[in-house]
């Protein structure tokens, strides 16, 4: 497959990394169309992309879990390439409505597959997670270790059993060429301050619920747990710039193979919570309203990525920092 001026579905395309991603395959000269059925985002977002690269998408209002509306998509279209965003994405909510997350993120998969496999489209990058590592008492994550390994909530559980979906796939029909990309945690938005994460209701990662509270849209910051064994007592993550992110999958178009194989996202630094608001409030010169909370089921402690495979194979790192997130994040909120 020639890797220049592919034509791609994105699924989840106007969602937070779905829209970061389009408007960098956008830049790298791809044609993009994009299926979402906008649970969460906002079809402005399309506005936006074309704000800032001058093209618009060919957009789908279409769920996954409609199989014959995301065939009529391929019927009217060749894709080269799919990259799948699409899914539910709340720990907790995932804990408290498991039957909900099973039904919509592996029947989506499914659905995404069976499409793609009758329509004879044999590429895909797949959006998954660092929770696939699961509760192994191991800080740094490398593609080495097991996946599936006690697990802690059924969104993790999700994004294993699709990845393990995809390695069957593979092996019954060697023609597809699949990478899974495992995502630590993202942050930041577009340098332009059109593009950010902006989820319906009250947020469930640290970012956007910084961003809210600082616009003043939400009174205070709530600290999920301050007596985990870190320096602090806040979790440790490993925060990575979207843009990066949208980056790393662009190296992953270039390093198509067949077969399945997975790279972590991350930039390998781990970052607590209260030392994220600490550079928040030095970068953005004003105070966070914070206050702590119980701790949230399914929450690990620490992780973070060795995100080293990425750089060998994919020639891939990340460039951007907390502060440069940060300095994103104030400019779009200046923009809302």
């Amino acid at each position: 497959m020639n890797k220049d001026n592919l034509h791609i579905l994105v699924t989840g395309g106007t969602g937070y990394i779905g829209s970061h991603v389009v408007v960098e395959l956008l830049d790298q000269g791809h044609t993009v169309e994009i299926v979402d059925n906008l649970i969460n985002s906002q079809i402005e977002v399309l506005d936006k992309i074309e704000q800032i690269t001058n093209q618009r998408p060919v957009f789908h209002e279409v769920d996954l879990l409609d199989s014959s509306a995301l065939n009529q998509v391929f019927d009217h279209s060749h894709f080269d390439l799919v990259i799948h965003f699409a899914g539910l994405k709340a720990v907790a909510e995932s804990i408290e409505q498991p039957l909900k997350y099973y039904d919509n993120n592996i029947t989506g998969a499914l659905n995404l597959l069976q499409s793609m496999q009758s329509h004879d489209v044999k590429q895909l990058i797949f959006s998954s997670s660092a929770t696939v590592y699961g509760d192994q008492g191991i800080e740094q994550c490398v593609e080495t270790l097991p996946t599936g390994i006690k697990l802690t909530n059924p969104y993790g559980k999700t994004k294993y059993m699709i990845e393990e979906i995809l390695k069957d796939l593979c092996v019954a029909d060697p023609e597809f060429n699949i990478i899974a990309l495992r995502y630590f945690n993202p942050v930041g938005n577009h340098v332009s301050g059109l593009l950010g994460e902006n989820p319906n209701g009250i947020p469930n990662n640290l970012m956007p619920y910084i961003m809210k509270v600082a616009a003043g849209e939400l009174p205070e910051l709530h600290i999920f747990g301050n007596d985990y064994e870190t320096p602090d007592g806040t979790c440790l993550r490993d925060y990575i710039h979207v843009v990066d992110l949208a980056r790393g999958h662009l190296a992953a178009i270039r390093g198509l193979k067949p077969g399945f194989t997975a790279y972590n996202l991350g930039t390998g630094r781990p970052t607590s919570v209260l030392e994220m608001v600490t550079a928040f409030e030095q970068v953005s010169g004003q105070p966070l309203s914070h206050s702590f909370a119980p701790r949230r089921p399914g929450d690990l402690p620490k992780l973070y990525a060795d995100p080293s495979k990425a750089e060998r194979d994919l020639n891939w790192h990340a460039e951007l920092t907390i502060e440069d997130a940060i300095r994103d994040i104030l400019t779009f909120i200046n923009h809302k």
